[in-house]
């Protein structure tokens, strides 16, 4: 969880760099901090077609020694062709790299002793991720922007293919980050060149439209100030393809009129003059895209009327991403439910805040063991659980315990063990209502939080779902039946969400 937590930091702060020389070095230390390499260096590919070393991590020595230094793009292309291919990877083994120590590639490594063992790691093996520019044909690979060098993981071993995924994973977004620090350069430059333009010449309105209109992302002007705010008066093709919608149609809306009802907060919040945010636009075929928005005025004279010009890149390929490594975070590899550490959020989110969170705050929560109440004093009156009244509703934390589960892993083994898993898994989702959690907590304990239940309501539930539990699954050419413990805890304001879990599984065990 934590490999997952530093990749997903790292991939944010790709997007915060505030130029192209930044967002390099963002590139370079981010392997350093959030990829668990000693070393890392970001070769970017120039006009001409040579790669440059454009930014170095890990070693002040080093740095100073090679960068800026230029390689040839035919001895790049040789070391992109060799070795081992790890999905876009590419590893140099010290056996076969001996034969690149000649060519005009900066480089930076030390000797070292032989690898003790198969998979260690040695200084001279060579570890590249290509960045590739994304394709509008669809092609897997676009052009070649630059290549991220590695060195010297801290595991001291060559990496595990999910150590490789991460790093493939971060060379991906790299690329979408450094071409977006072009084309935001590319296009500062022009809208200060078009603005100085425009106080000194007339003119100089032919090249504004040029470069709004063949824009490669969605650029739009609206009005500003009066009662028609915000109103769009025009729009480039570019925007009207990603929208789906024709530039007559963008007319007759606001971005306001256009944006997701949940992110109309975000909008609003947003300045009119240099603001930024990332936001969710309805497409003409009621979808919605993921967008980058930034605003500047432009001002039609110095004295004349100003209008809005707004900047709107499509971000949804890295929200996706986005959203898978928060979901990996979050979520059990094998079940796909809410971990542990979602389901203490989860809890927390639900309850009141108390200034005395520990284990005296839940000394009042009523807990049950398939119908057997125990009840005690309230810390204080903001409540989320029945105690003496049947009438009070509150919510229920179902704690289910597997019983013999390490019998299945022995007999069958860990294939079917993790099959069972799933199975019961997806008979709890089936279970609940809407509204409600599922989520593992353990190896095999699951929980389930229901609100609005009595205590009866509780135990005829948690009763239900033990029988579920307990229904035939098939094995091969097998069945077996899963018993499990069940306990019940009521969560409520000030108590602790593991002091509340430790509760209802004491009554499960």
């Amino acid at each position: 969880m934590d490999k997952s937590h530093n990749l997903q930091a790292a991939v944010q702060n790709l997007h915060l760099a505030r130029s192209l020389a930044d967002t390099l070095q963002i590139v370079a230390d981010g392997i350093v901090t959030g990829l668990g390499y000693e070393l890392a260096c970001v070769n970017l590919v120039r006009p001409d077609g040579d790669l440059v070393v454009a930014a170095f991590a890990g070693n002040p020595e080093a740095e100073a020694l090679i960068t800026g230094r230029v390689g040839s793009r035919e001895s790049w292309e040789r070391r992109l062709g060799m070795g081992e291919h790890w999905g876009d990877l590419v590893f140099i083994p010290h056996t076969e790299g001996w034969v690149l120590d000649d060519d005009d590639v900066p480089q930076w490594y030390t000797d070292g002793p032989a690898p003790r063992f198969e998979d260690e790691w040695h200084p001279a093996d060579r570890l590249f991720a290509p960045m590739y520019a994304r394709s509008a044909s669809g092609a897997p690979h676009g052009e070649l922007i630059g290549v991220i060098s590695v060195d010297r993981p801290l595991t001291r071993r060559r990496p595990r293919p999910d150590e490789r995924r991460d790093l493939e994973e971060y060379a991906f977004q790299a690329a979408i980050a450094i071409s977006n620090a072009r084309l935001r350069a590319n296009m500062q430059r022009a809208l200060v060149r078009l603005e100085r333009e425009q106080q000194s010449l007339r003119a100089s309105e032919e090249s504004f439209r040029q470069a709004f209109e063949y824009a490669p992302s969605g650029m739009a002007i609206a009005e500003m100030g009066g009662d028609s705010h915000g109103r769009i008066l025009r729009t480039n093709d570019a925007l009207c393809r990603m929208l789906g919608r024709p530039a007559s149609a963008m007319r007759r809306y606001s971005f306001s009129d256009l944006v997701h009802p949940e992110d109309i907060g975000t909008l609003l919040r947003t300045s009119a003059e240099g603001g930024r945010a990332e936001l969710r636009l309805g497409r003409r075929d009621g979808s919605y895209l993921w967008v980058s928005l930034r605003n500047s005025v432009v001002a039609e004279a110095a004295d004349g009327p100003r209008f809005l010009l707004t900047h709107v890149e499509d971000i949804e390929e890295r929200k996706r991403r986005e959203f898978v490594l928060t979901h990996r975070a979050s979520h059990d590899d094998l079940t796909g439910l809410p971990n542990s550490s979602e389901l203490h959020a989860r809890i927390d989110a639900r309850l009141c805040a108390h200034p005395e969170q520990g284990s005296d705050a839940v000394e009042g929560a009523v807990d049950l063991y398939l119908g057997h109440a125990a009840e005690a004093a309230m810390p204080h009156s903001h409540v989320r659980a029945p105690v003496g009244d049947g009438n009070t509703y509150g919510l229920a934390v179902l704690f289910f315990a597997l019983r013999d589960f390490k019998a299945i892993n022995t007999r069958f083994g860990h294939d079917a063990g993790d099959g069972v898993l799933v199975e019961v898994a997806r008979r709890l989702g089936q279970a609940v209502r809407d509204g409600d959690t599922v989520a593992r907590y353990g190896g095999d304990e699951f929980v389930v939080l229901a609100d609005g239940l009595s205590s009866a309501d509780a135990h005829t539930t948690a009763v239900w779902m033990q029988s579920r539990i307990h229904q035939p699954i098939p094995l091969g050419d097998q069945t077996v039946r899963m018993h499990a413990g069940v306990g019940i805890a009521w969560a409520q304001c000030g108590a602790a969400p593991g002091d509340i879990l430790r509760a209802a599984r004491g009554f499960a065990s």
